[in-house]
């Protein structure tokens, strides 16, 4: 699977700019998603780790979700630096 990662800058004169990157990505569940357990009970949260990991900048990194109601915003690092990751 292959997941992109979407970032988005506003310069100084006040224009935005965005990319779209494609990272390479590997399934590498935690122990809890093994055994089908939730990380919060009602499955919603700010920070929830998945079970995709993604290179980035040499490093393989955790994508964690963003999740209330029914849709979620996936992302590495912190939700505010603006790493969105899709596929």
């Amino acid at each position: 699977m292959t997941l992109h990662l979407q970032t988005k800058s506003v310069r100084h004169d006040g224009t935005r700019e965005s990319s779209t990157e494609e990272l390479p990505s590997k399934v590498v569940p935690l122990w809890w998603q093994d055994k089908g357990l939730s990380f919060t009970a009602s499955g919603y949260g700010k920070r929830i780790p998945t079970q995709h990991m993604v290179r980035y900048n040499g490093k393989w990194r955790r994508v964690y979700c963003c999740i209330y109601s029914n849709i979620g915003t996936c992302f590495i690092g912190k939700l505010s630096d603006g790493l969105i990751i899709t596929d």
